[in-house]
């Protein structure tokens, strides 16, 4: 039994730093959204941070604030959803599919 141990307890270390290099290179990486037809765009890396954002001039309209806020708003959700994605895609590669709670 101890060595079975030892093994899994190997195999876990392994998975830990596999793991922890592919979240460092993932916060590398940089994904796009756009809402509006493109009228506003928003990058945002894997740490899930906005990165930058960009507006049509074409969308901004003083007398119609809300609807850039909420252009703004779809894209941003939408390019954190890829980058969460693109997190869990990656860390599924290492953990075998397994839902681990907590390690993303």
């Amino acid at each position: 039994m101890p060595g079975n141990m030892n093994n899994m307890l190997k195999q876990v270390q392994k998975m830990q730093k596999e793991m922890e290099r592919l979240q460092e290179e993932i916060a590398q990486r940089e994904v796009e959204a756009s809402a509006g037809g493109g009228a506003v765009t928003v990058k945002v890396n894997g740490k899930r941070e906005i990165l930058d954002i960009g507006i049509q001039p074409a969308v901004v309209d003083p007398d119609d604030i809300e609807m850039l806020q909420d252009l703004i708003i779809a894209a941003a959700n939408e390019a954190l959803r890829k980058a969460e994605e693109m997190m869990a895609k990656e860390m599924g590669k290492v953990t075998g599919g397994m839902n681990l709670p907590g390690l993303f």
